[in-house]
């Protein structure tokens, strides 16, 4: 790939706005956790493990820029920081779990800022190359499931966009044309934000992979006319129970899937399951900006003041997710039997 979703400067972080594309391959450089965290609410990085490893680097980040008289005042601008990142979307379990993680690391690095500030940048870095080790593992372990020939149909972006690199659902595309396989990709264009026209297509395309753009309300049509072998989608929570939060219109999917006797597979990582959301019904749902779809492509598509609902996610129920791809392998039902070994693992 050409691009990169996020890196570390040292005394920045610098990422892909994936608001500009695909007219414009724009990067941006965040100069604090501030920048950061807008960056976030405003979708200029997003997808669940990319939005992990930008809390990773941006409590990194703000450690570096803290100014304090002794270690108690370190640690409660530092944990100030760190309640700020993880403020800026309820969603995506990646995010908490970074957070949880570098303040782990900050608790056990001992008595001096600075040495508590070195340890912080390490294992931001660490997070950032285990993410994409896991994406790759993540693509071995899914690309088993494909056939050459096949045709995937995914909703969103669970690309190397949404991820430190390679993907999630995508990696298992691009494992599998890595192997030698010709594997096509059908992309829903995932309203209302596009994020399956401006992003998914965008990368295939980068990477010379076959990929069919078709808006969200044709995915019962093309199923139907066996035009896809099976669906593979991305995460931002899953609950214990094998329930899935992604993207909206995802649950959509997963029951046109069922009907017309399609796998239903979700890829994301370990860290992407909860180990305290016992169901989807534990899950918190963001809702945006109604003006997201007011609004289509920067012009009025309504009336001003007409009354939305945009929630950023819905839940897939375990009975429709046929297996979870993850980079410890593949998980099956029953969930509380495949997920709970996981978790006890951990």
């Amino acid at each position: 790939m050409s691009f990169w979703t996020i890196r570390w400067l040292g005394n920045a972080v610098e990422i892909l706005d994936q608001t500009l594309l695909p007219q414009k391959e724009t990067y941006i450089t965040l100069k604090n956790p501030n920048d950061l965290v807008e960056a976030i609410k405003k979708l200029r990085i997003r997808g669940a493990p990319a939005i992990g490893v930008a809390a990773a680097m941006g409590i990194a980040l703000g450690a570096k820029q803290i100014r304090y008289s002794n270690l108690e005042d370190f640690v409660a601008k530092l944990t100030g920081i760190a309640d700020l990142i993880a403020s800026s979307r309820p969603t995506a379990k990646n995010l908490f779990w970074a957070v949880d993680r570098m303040m782990a690391v900050a608790k056990k690095a001992g008595v001096d800022p600075k040495e508590i500030t070195a340890e912080l940048e390490r294992e931001a870095l660490k997070i950032y190359d285990e993410d994409i080790e896991t994406n790759r593992k993540i693509g071995q372990n899914g690309a088993s499931l494909l056939k050459s020939g096949e045709t995937v149909m995914t909703h969103c972006n669970a690309g190397a966009l949404a991820t430190a690199g390679y993907g999630t659902a995508l990696s298992v595309v691009r494992w599998a044309v890595e192997e030698g396989k010709d594997i096509k990709v059908i992309a829903t264009e995932t309203r209302p934000l596009l994020q399956g026209s401006r992003l998914t297509v965008w990368e295939l395309t980068a990477d010379n992979i076959d990929v069919t753009l078709i808006t969200d309300n044709m995915c019962g049509c093309v199923m139907r006319g066996k035009k896809v072998n099976r669906v593979i989608v991305g995460a931002d929570r899953i609950a214990v129970n094998g329930d899935v939060a992604n993207k909206i219109g995802t649950y959509t999917l997963s029951v046109v899937a069922r009907e017309n006797d399609l796998p239903f597979f979700v890829a994301a990582p370990v860290s992407t399951i909860d180990p305290d959301a016992k169901s989807g019904k534990d899950i918190p749902i963001e809702e945006r900006d109604p003006n997201e779809v007011r609004r289509f492509m920067g012009r009025a598509s309504t009336l001003k003041d007409v009354k939305v609902f945009n929630p950023a996610f819905d839940v897939t129920p375990n009975h429709l997710v046929g297996g979870i791809i993850t980079e410890r392998g593949i998980l099956y039902p029953p969930y509380d039997a495949s997920i709970g070994k996981i978790i006890e693992e951990a």
